[in-house]
């Protein structure tokens, strides 16, 4: 596991930098948004955001990776290829935590209740098939 992995070349376009770095910040305001909200998890914002910042801004990637809050996960990420099983389990507590209380507690239209259980599966499917660290 000495191998460094090479990051992707940053888009010579200045429109590709753009799209790129509007995507990632988009991303990071979801993975943030997820660590705080159950139905959406935060894991895969995350590393969507700082694979946009690599393509787009060497400056934000840096300040991504020293995040106290997404730097250990996306430092996993690139230097392993997977998340801790901590992540995950957290990851999947979370949600299921927060689709069990929007079903138990809210006064939520059939099409409602539907939606956060369709959202909810996708967001565990998500997690569930990142690759973990052991």
């Amino acid at each position: 596991m000495s191998e460094k992995l090479e990051a992707p070349a940053p888009s010579t376009s200045r429109l590709g930098r753009g799209l790129y770095l509007a995507a990632g910040c988009a991303f990071v305001v979801l993975a943030i948004l997820g660590v705080f909200l159950p139905l959406l998890p935060a894991t895969p914002f995350a590393l969507l955001a700082s694979g946009c910042f690599v393509r787009s801004s060497p400056r934000l990637a840096a300040w991504l990776l020293r995040s106290p809050l997404l730097g250990p996960l996306l430092r996993d990420w690139q230097q392993r290829r997977g998340v801790t099983l901590k992540v995950k389990a957290t990851a999947v507590l979370v949600v299921v935590a927060g689709l069990a209380a929007t079903l138990l507690a809210a006064d939520l239209p059939l099409a409602a209740r539907l939606a956060a259980v369709a959202l909810g599966a996708v967001g565990l499917a998500v997690v569930v098939r990142l690759p973990t660290l052991r």
